[in-house]
């Protein structure tokens, strides 16, 4: 069945100055503590665009969760374009990419208890990253995996993979960073929604497999880079 939002959470029609004041608002809301079903299958969510930014492109593969771990069978994929909401602005990319990332969750078919996002989840100055807006928005456990770091400071990392270090902001932990392959940059996890911070690393390593993304959203990203990949609008 679909993956669609119980119910709409908000307007998308806002100013930059509402937007901010719509994610403080939002961001208590973030479930910070483990609600997940069996997983069955994973998503991986990319968002990018086309048209100098007119354009944006939401990918969405489904992986069938297998406990031994990658490869993982593609068992869907969808690309969605719709017009682009809002300009770029830093700190309000949810706000850019969120619409069409949904779009494109409303057209699979398989419903994942787990969905990976290309991007923050608390790792983000109002703890509200596309991963906690995506997760929000159809209250489904959500990672966000970062591949630079928005806010934050860490210690060095080990060039070993697997080695990591906490995210923290503020005095607050808000992810880990993650060396997914020996010597390769780290990727930064974080939480989005309905997941711990343990779990959020816990899922990332089981989905790690030859290269530096999870699988997910490798997966994701591979589809969204192809311009004439499936699709729908």
């Amino acid at each position: 069945m679909p993956l669609l939002p119980p119910q709409p959470l908000h307007d998308w029609h806002l100013t930059p100055g509402e937007a901010v004041a719509l994610q403080k608002r939002l961001a208590p809301r973030v479930e910070r503590s483990d609600r997940i079903a069996p997983v069955r299958h994973i998503a991986g969510v990319d968002i990018g665009f086309e048209d100098s930014g007119a354009t944006t492109r939401a990918a969405a593969v489904v992986l069938k969760w297998r406990e031994a771990g990658p490869p993982f069978e593609v068992i869907e994929q969808v690309v969605y374009r719709e017009p682009t909401r809002m300009p770029y602005i830093p700190g309000l990319l949810s706000f850019r990419e969120t619409p069409a990332a949904l779009g494109a969750c409303a057209r699979l078919e398989t419903t994942p208890e787990l969905v990976m996002v290309d991007g923050q989840g608390l790792a983000h100055p109002r703890r509200l990253g596309v991963a906690s807006h995506l997760g929000l928005w159809l209250d489904v456990p959500t990672v966000g995996v970062a591949k630079s770091r928005l806010c934050g400071r860490h210690a060095e990392v080990g060039e070993t993979r697997g080695d990591s270090v906490w995210l923290e902001d503020k005095g607050e932990r808000i992810g880990t960073v993650l060396r997914s392959r020996t010597r390769v940059k780290p990727l930064y996890v974080s939480p989005g929604h309905r997941i711990s911070q343990a779990a959020a690393l816990e899922w990332v390593k089981r989905c790690l497999y030859r290269t530096k993304l999870p699988e997910p959203t490798r997966q994701a990203d591979r589809l969204a880079s192809r311009r004439d990949g499936p699709g729908r609008r």
